[in-house]
């Protein structure tokens, strides 16, 4: 794995891609905003990194963007990997590892989830406090490399404390609603049953989702503060629970990635 990391990261920087400060990773139906705000870019595709995956995801591009944004130096991935599409956890994360290996200090990440919270509605935005680990596979088992992270790495704090006050601050600035909350990782690529979403809320989730919590493991294994935002794009509500398609879920979210937009660019100004 180092050997990979190595060469893909020895592949970027030949490619113009030198001094990176702030990574980002876009979700389902979110990105094109805010590559709008990304200044004299440069533009890699995954499928000519050595030891990327390739994005299997219509709604993916799979696109690495490097650029200004607020005066810093910001790599974006415009699509991100899962582990439905059949890589390993070790693939699906190995973009945080050459991130940080190349000098990356924070990772924003968003994403697009199903809301079980009763009390907020579809298009709204939520900051995750914490989250629920029910994928099958970690990223972080196998052999440990000391040169990225200790064998046990302590998840007391998985998100950065000091980044969600930031974005706390910035959405009640701007008024833009920022719940707070639990997202549960599951494996997918089905949408869960009245009994999942049940069981799901239940054990103290109040969004679900297939992404995120292994970038989040790698990120913290490698000491790199990280924060994350879900926009909610279906209700779960299973008492009430109507058939959701992606194609809604894609379009909700892009209604929302405006908002989501404005909170990322603002914290990259104050970070």
């Amino acid at each position: 794995m180092i050997n990979q990391i190595n060469e893909a990261t020895e592949y970027l920087r030949k490619h113009g891609i030198k001094t990176p400060e702030i990574g980002v990773i876009l979700g389902t139906g979110l990105g094109n905003k805010f590559v709008e705000q990304i200044k004299n870019q440069v533009v890699v595709n995954y499928n000519s990194i050595p030891h990327f995956p390739i994005s299997t995801v219509e709604f993916h591009k799979g696109k690495l963007i490097y650029g200004d944004v607020k005066g810093k130096k910001v790599l974006a991935m415009q699509g991100r990997f899962h582990y439905y599409e059949g890589y390993s956890m070790q693939q699906i994360t190995l973009p945080v590892r050459v991130m940080k290996m190349m000098g990356v200090k924070q990772l924003l990440i968003s994403n697009a989830a199903g809301n079980m919270n009763l009390k907020w509605k579809k298009g709204e935005l939520m900051l995750i406090e914490d989250h629920i680990n029910l994928q099958p596979d970690n990223p972080l088992r196998g052999p440990n490399y000391e040169i990225f992270g200790p064998r046990f790495p302590d998840m007391s704090q998985p998100y950065s404390k000091k980044m969600n006050d930031q974005l706390v601050k910035i959405a009640k600035t701007k008024k833009i609603k920022l719940n707070k909350g639990v997202y549960v990782a599951v494996t997918g690529p089905n949408l869960e049953t009245r009994a999942e979403y049940r069981f799901l809320h239940q054990i103290g989730a109040d969004a679900v989702g297939m992404s995120t919590v292994p970038e989040v493991l790698v990120a913290n294994h490698m000491a790199l503060p990280c924060c994350a935002i879900s926009v909610l794009t279906d209700d779960c509500d299973p008492d009430n629970l109507k058939p959701a398609s992606i194609a809604e879920i894609v379009a909700v979210a892009g209604k929302a990635e405006s908002k989501l937009t404005e909170l990322f660019v603002e914290l990259i100004a104050k970070i």
